[in-house]
Formats: structure tokens, C-alpha cells, sequence
């Protein structure tokens, strides 16, 4: 038997025809295959995808069919997934914090390259697993802008610290190679200069050639304001060059939202249009918005009808909110949205490809179950 999904020519379509009765997500094939190419056909160097902003096995298949051959896993249940789609992938847990259990579990996995930023989590790590073939990418951190939210609060060594990490992997035997993350949504490519100096200066003070340089992801998605990937690669590969005058380590990148991030879109129904403007939908910040209020950004967003047509009238902001019983419940900012907008309109949420379906809670019982496949997202 033969199961089949059908491609929906676009959004509107879909609504008009199955006029569902919770928040769907759409997943456009083609989108997903354009962002991998986008990074396989300009990166100089090796591309992963950061698991993490999409497991969905449908977004997966697509990115391997496309030719990604490499996947930033940071759980057991991470790897599990990506070796039941694609058993020869590289495999890089880059989560700097693991289990014992994990990284035996990883090793037996064939999982090889392993992110460290702390002494007690090398010590772990030289416990567990055997340094013969096994590559240790030590993440450091500085303090520079660009980013919707940084990550060094969390992860990273100092580059002081990076330096006798990087030296201690070696003495150990493990390969040693650098890693960083400049942080998610960084629209200034500046930003990858900066580390990559900074890999530099810790390899000459550490007085270890890394055997690669991986430049992590932060990549902004495909949206209006953010400089084109280009300019990104070509000031990485600008700064590899001033940085590691003598040899250059092999490059590798593990963006999530960049690659996918054009790929997905959600329709979240109006439930109510209170008198005092506003909006009430069937979906919100603990379901398939869930990122909004970190970054302080919603995605673009347009007004349709049950019927797919647009709904009429001059845009005016409004105050919207998700559907649970949490006052918490509310997009950032006033999104403007047209003054016609009523009970049982759509308003659909383009760019939601990362870090969309992942973060679903479906708390209160409420949030987005189903995905249909769709052939364009955009009005």
C-alpha cells in the first residue's frame, strides 16, 4: 500500500479547501532543497545541519536528498534519528555538556568530533572515550554583538581558557580542532571575522595547528535586512586566511535556521477579535511562535480569509495573543494587521522553518499537530 500526501499549490489553497480547525504547519519540498543548496553550492567547506532547529524527519530527508552529508547532534535521541535516515552521515555532537552514557552511546554510533569548552568536561571526556581517532573542537566565546541572543552566557571558554583546552586536547592525543557560535539571527558578518581571529591567536598560543575551524551557525535566515550569504562566506574565508597564514584548518559550518528557515510556514486562526482590538489564535508563544519573544521579532505575516482571499482594510497594529490561560501568552510588539481582520480568519506566519515545530509544548492542550506540504509559502 502506497501512502501519499498531497502538494498543496499554496497556503490559501489549502485553507480554502480543508478549512482545518486547528494551527497547521506547511512545509514547502522545494524550499527545503534551495536553502541546502544555497550553503552546498557557496560554503568552502564542510556543511552540517544543526538538528536541533528542525527534527523533522520530512525537513531531514529533504536535506539529505539534497546532498547535506553532515548533522550538528547535541542528544542521544538526536543521534538516534539521524542514523535511522542516514546511517553514513558525519555525526557532530556539539552539545558541550554530555553524559558518560551519551558519549558511549555516540562513540558506539560512530559519532567521532565531540565540543568541549571546560576542563571538568575534557576530564570527562579523556575518561570515556579513547583519544585515538576522536576529534575534540574546543568552543570558545567572546563578547561581541550582532546576534538576536547570544550563547556566551551559556557556552564557551575564555580565549585564555581556550588555549590550555586546546593544548590539553593535544598532549592527550585527541585531534584538536576549534569551534564557536556568534550566536543565533547574527546579521554582521563582521561578527566571523572576529572569531576567527580570535581561533588564530589561541592556535599560535596554544602552539597546535587545528585541524579544523568550525565557523558554527548564526546564519540569519533568507529575510529581508540581512546581507546576502555571500558576504558572509567571503569574510570568513578573508579572515582564515590572515588568521592561519601557514596552513588553513578545514572549515565546517552548522547552520539550523539558515538552511531551513525559508522552508515552513504556520496558519493560526483567529479565535476572537475583542472590542478593544484584540486578537485571540488558536496558537502562540507556547507553540509555534514559541521563539518570538526571545528574539523580539515575528516573522512576516499576512491575513487571509477562510475562503484563501486576503482580508481588506488599513493595516493597524493590534495586541495579539495565543490561546492558553497564561497571561504570557502574547506575541512581542504590535504586529499591524488589517482592520477587517475577524473570527475564523488566518493569519499565516512565513519563516518559521527553524526552531518552529521543534519548540511546540502543547501546553493547555493547545498547538499546531499536523504538517501538509505545500509548493509556495509566500503570498
Amino acid at each position: 500500500m502506497t501512502t501519499t500526501l498531497p502538494l498543496w499549490p499554496t497556503v490559501e489553497a489549502f485553507l480554502a479547501a480543508e478549512r482545518p480547525e486547528e494551527p497547521v504547519f506547511l512545509l514547502s519540498p522545494a524550499a527545503v532543497t534551495a536553502g541546502a543548496r544555497r550553503y552546498l553550492d557557496a560554503f568552502p567547506g564542510l556543511v552540517t545541519f544543526a538538528v536541533k532547529s528542525n527534527p523533522e524527519p520530512a525537513v531531514l530527508i529533504g536535506l539529505i536528498a539534497a546532498g547535506v552529508k553532515g548533522f550538528d547532534v547535541a542528544s542521544a535521541e538526536e543521534i538516534r534519528l539521524i542514523r535511522s535516515l542516514a546511517p553514513e552521515a558525519a555525526l557532530h555532537f556539539h552539545n558541550p555538556v554530555k553524559t558518560r552514557a551519551e558519549m558511549r552511546l555516540a562513540h558506539a554510533e560512530g559519532v567521532r568530533t565531540y565540543a568541549v569548552d571546560s576542563r571538568a568536561e575534557l576530564a570527562k571526556i579523556a575518561e570515556t572515550l579513547p583519544a585515538e581517532g576522536v576529534e575534540l573542537s574546543i568552543r570558545f566565546r567572546l563578547a561581541v554583538s550582532g546576534a538576536a541572543y547570544d550563547f556566551g552566557s551559556k557556552f564557551g571558554a575564555t580565549e585564555a581558557e581556550a588555549v590550555a583546552l586546546l593544548a590539553e586536547a593535544a598532549r592527550l592525543g585527541f585531534t584538536p580542532s576549534l569551534t564557536f557560535h556568534p550566536g543565533t539571527q547574527c546579521r554582521d558578518p563582521e561578527a566571523w571575522r572576529a572569531y576567527v581571529l580570535a581561533a588564530g591567536r589561541i592556535a599560535r598560543a596554544a602552539g597546535v595547528a587545528p585541524a579544523r575551524l568550525n565557523v558554527g551557525g548564526g546564519f540569519p535566515g533568507a529575510e529581508a535586512g540581512a546581507p546576502p550569504l555571500s558576504r558572509f562566506f567571503a569574510t570568513i574565508e578573508t579572515a582564515v586566511d590572515e588568521a592561519f597564514p601557514e596552513g588553513r584548518p578545514a572549515l565546517v559550518c552548522e547552520p539550523g535556521r539558515g538552511l531551513v528557515s525559508g522552508a515552513m510556514a504556520l496558519a493560526a486562526q483567529v479565535r476572537l477579535v475583542r472590542e478593544d482590538g484584540a486578537v485571540f489564535l488558536d496558537d502562540g508563544v507556547y507553540g509555534g511562535l514559541a521563539e518570538s519573544p526571545l528574539t523580539r521579532e515575528l516573522p512576516p505575516v499576512r491575513a487571509v480569509r477562510p475562503d484563501g482571499a486576503p482580508v481588506a482594510g488599513e493595516a493597524a497594529p493590534r495586541t495579539v495573543f495565543g490561546p492558553t490561560c497564561d497571561s504570557m501568552d502574547r506575541l512581542p510588539g504590535a504586529p499591524l494587521l488589517p482592520e477587517g481582520l475577524a473570527e475564523g480568519d488566518w493569519l499565516i506566519f512565513e519563516g518559521l522553518g527553524a526552531y518552529g515545530t521543534a519548540t511546540v509544548t502543547r501546553f493547555n492542550g493547545f498547538g499546531p499537530r499536523r504538517t501538509e506540504l505545500c509548493a509556495r509559502l509566500a503570498a
